[in-house]
């Protein structure tokens, strides 16, 4: 299986000078592609009866060859492999669209989510030294793993720029016997059927008064100037704090799963329809529930776990895990679960994990 690693850079000025220019050209192809893909779009709505075929990413490209390069110098100063990538991506995106898995594309802007890829010439070279077209010889503040790769993204977040590329990697077999429940919560990030409780690390919630007043202070700030940067900076750093919090603690939690128990069972939630809640939104989105499930999922893989999805209408949290009795209706102020047949009494969350266990067997 494929593994991503994502590690930071220790850059010079030069450095980061070329890796702004690329992801200036990564963003202007991006945002030209799109801006002739919606013309092409509009245009067959417009005259159904004198269609223009929907380009490739290949098309795009030839086309920004004759038509954008000539008249942009400044693209022959980056890999000639960056706006190739960006179209291609631009591309996977319309695809989604079409498919009614996204939304439509969006232009991209200046200082947000800048990244861009290479492709050819990446080598990895002693311990924490990377080889990338164009640019050059990269170093980075931790070990690399000594495999071969052949394309690598770079990305900035704040004032921070990393890379990251995906390798093969063996998958490892389990001894493991055991099945767990995992019940995902607001008040507690994951309770498990063995009894043991994850709390979330919340950390929006323990930042949010800081963000909030260092916006409120930027407010009056003139767009571009000096100050203005300097804050806007400081808003990205707590963002990119915030997050690495959040992030870390999913870590831990979905690595101690999927190395110690055979089968991991979870529910599949329906996370946008619990995001329309706006009294339970903010918190929902703390816990980042899609993010617990996508590194569950990789992870399974990797360590040789299983992981099965129940249904969402499953109703793990109404069935007593004693006798099975269900109840018709359990309000959410309702946190312990009360059986009317067999009057045994436990934990909401715990008892919904214990059902969840038992799902398999």
């Amino acid at each position: 299986m494929l593994l991503g690693f994502k590690t930071e850079l220790k850059l010079n000025n030069k450095q980061s000078i070329a890796l702004m220019k690329h992801c200036g050209v990564a963003r202007h192809a991006w945002n030209w592609g799109l801006g002739l893909t919606k013309q092409i779009l509009d245009h067959n709505k417009a005259n159904p009866d004198s269609k223009i075929k929907f380009p490739s990413a290949i098309d795009l490209h030839k086309w920004l060859v004759a038509l954008v390069k000539p008249e942009k110098e400044w693209y022959y100063e980056c890999s000639k492999s960056t706006p190739q990538q960006a179209l291609m991506a631009l591309r996977e995106a319309w695809k989604r669209c079409f498919n009614n898995t996204a939304g439509i594309p969006k232009f991209k802007k200046k200082g947000k989510r800048d990244s861009f890829t290479l492709e050819g010439t990446v080598k990895i070279l002693g311990s924490n030294k990377i080889q990338v077209p164009v640019i050059g010889l990269l170093k980075t503040y931790e070990r690399l793993p000594q495999v071969l790769t052949k394309s690598a993204t770079i990305s900035r977040q704040a004032d921070r720029w990393f890379i990251s590329f995906r390798f093969d990697v063996e998958e490892q077999q389990s001894n493991n016997t055991d099945v767990v429940g995992v019940d995902l919560g607001v008040k507690a990030l994951a309770t498990l059927s063995t009894g043991e409780v994850v709390l979330g690390a919340k950390s929006y919630k323990k930042y949010e008064a800081k963000l909030s007043r260092m916006q409120w202070l930027n407010r009056h700030k003139i767009i571009g100037s000096a100050n203005w940067k300097k804050a806007q900076m400081a808003v990205a750093r707590l963002h990119r704090k915030i997050a690495n919090i959040r992030k870390d603690t999913l870590h831990k939690l979905t690595t101690l799963l999927a190395k110690n128990h055979r089968t991991i069972v979870i529910e599949d939630l329906n996370v946008s329809g619990m995001m329309a809640n706006h009294k339970l939104a903010k918190a929902i989105a703390d816990m980042s529930f899609f993010e617990f499930r996508r590194q569950l999922t990789y992870k399974c893989e990797l360590y040789g776990s299983k992981l099965v999805v129940v249904d969402r209408w499953f109703p793990s949290s109404k069935t007593c895990s004693n006798c099975g009795n269900k109840k018709y209706s359990l309000g959410l102020n309702e946190r312990v679960f009360e059986c009317g047949h067999c009057g045994f009494t436990i934990d909401r969350d715990l008892n919904a994990a214990m059902n969840l266990s038992k799902a398999v067997s």
